[in-house]
């Protein structure tokens, strides 16, 4: 089988009012009712990565997007890593 369609698709961050970022994707096709998804991100270059305090959720209670406040990003990139686990194990 292959692993990667519970993988999330269509992931998309969107900046607004400055400094507030809403980043949101679709659970993937395969993906069991104890999914979980965990985002992880941080400016490029910089090794800390912030998990997500505020998750978006959906009627399962999978996380399906987070609210970011206090963002600043301003000319430099962001990495972005979402983590998989099913049935409290990692998955990728």
């Amino acid at each position: 089988a292959d692993m990667n369609v519970t993988a999330i698709e269509n992931f998309v961050c969107v900046i607004f009012n400055v400094s507030f970022m809403n980043c949101t994707w679709h659970v993937g096709r395969t993906a069991s009712g104890d999914t979980q998804y965990f985002l992880y991100w941080s400016i490029s270059g910089e090794k800390d990565f912030t998990e997500c305090q505020d998750y978006i959720k959906d009627n399962c209670g999978r996380h399906i997007g987070c609210r970011f406040e206090n963002v600043t990003i301003y000319e430099k990139r962001a990495c972005f890593l979402v983590n998989e686990s099913r049935s409290g194990q990692n998955m990728q």
